[in-house]
Parts: structure tokens; C-alpha cells; sequence
């Protein structure tokens, strides 16, 4: 099923997605928990993503890297607000420089994810990512975030 829908609100500087998946709340909650699977997904489809740290406890938080077609990495971080696994996760998320400190010059964003039974064998995620202002919004919006992450949260169903 993957993404039902996509939502940008300037009036509260989000960008929500929403993913309905055939599996169980248990096993949706795995793709965010287990790296090697979250390495196969998190980033757009020609962008796979390397994990480097990953701490899902508050207060910890993951750090990667994705590799583009020409070789590029991008790197990121999540600084993780809270989880309780397996039904929500919040973190900020940024842009890193290659040796992992963060580049200031990025927004950072808050993302929040929920995933809610639908039935024994159907969860929906949602996946709310808000910023700190409108040029924020719109500067992650330019870079192909909405495109980006529909194209990321597709390839989910291959890995349930």
C-alpha cells in the first residue's frame, strides 16, 4: 500500500506523510529499530543510507550517511526526543558535515512517527516533520524532501 498521502502546511511548517503497510504494528516498528533494515530505506531510492551510530533511547540518536549515483554522501544525524517502541518516535534531524559534526547552516527539523493498528496484519504510519521557520521549510522543500521521502517510504513493503 506505502504512501496514502502527503501533506505540506505553511501554517504550521509541516510536511506529514502517510504510509499504510500489510504487516503488524511489531514488524513496521523493526524498518525504524534494526538498522541493517532502516539502511534500506531511509533516503530516496537512488540514495541508500549507511548507519553508522544508532540509539533509539532518548536522548541518543544515529548518525549516516547516504551515496548518490555519482558518489556524493550526504551525511545526516537524529538526535532522539523519545521513543516508545513500537508505536512512536520523535527526533531532530539535521545535515552533518563528513566527520559527523553538525552543519550549522542546515535547518534542522523535528520529525515525530507514529504508527497505529489498523487490524491484526495492517499499520499506519504517520510521519510529521516540522520546522523552525518558513525558510527552513522552504529551503528542505527546494532540495526534494517531499519527493525524496514518498520515494524513501516506498520502499518499506519490499522489506515486510
Amino acid at each position: 500500500m506505502s504512501v496514502t498521502s502527503v501533506q505540506s502546511d505553511t501554517s504550521t511548517l509541516t510536511l506529514s506523510f502517510v504510509s499504510e503497510f500489510d504487516a503488524p504494528v511489531s514488524a513496521v516498528w523493526q524498518v525504524w529499530e534494526n538498522p541493517r533494515l532502516l539502511e534500506r530505506w531511509w533516503g530516496p531510492p537512488t540514495y541508500p543510507a549507511t548507519f553508522v551510530t544508532h540509539d533509539l533511547a532518548p536522548g541518543g540518536g544515529c548518525t549516516y550517511f547516504m551515496t548518490g549515483p555519482s558518489g556524493d554522501q550526504p551525511h545526516g544525524w537524529w538526535k532522539v526526543l523519545n521513543c516508545d517502541a513500537p508505536h512512536r518516535l520523535s527526533f531532530e534531524s539535521g545535515f552533518a558535515h563528513p566527520d559527523g559534526t553538525i552543519d550549522p547552516s542546515m535547518p534542522v527539523m523535528v520529525v515525530e512517527v507514529s504508527l497505529e493498528s489498523l487490524g491484526s496484519d495492517t499499520t499506519r504510519m504517520s510521519l510529521d516533520v516540522t520546522f523552525a521557520s518558513l525558510d527552513a521549510m522552504e529551503r528542505i522543500m527546494t532540495m526534494g524532501m517531499q519527493e525524496g521521502m514518498s520515494g524513501a517510504l516506498s520502499q518499506i513493503d519490499s522489506l515486510l
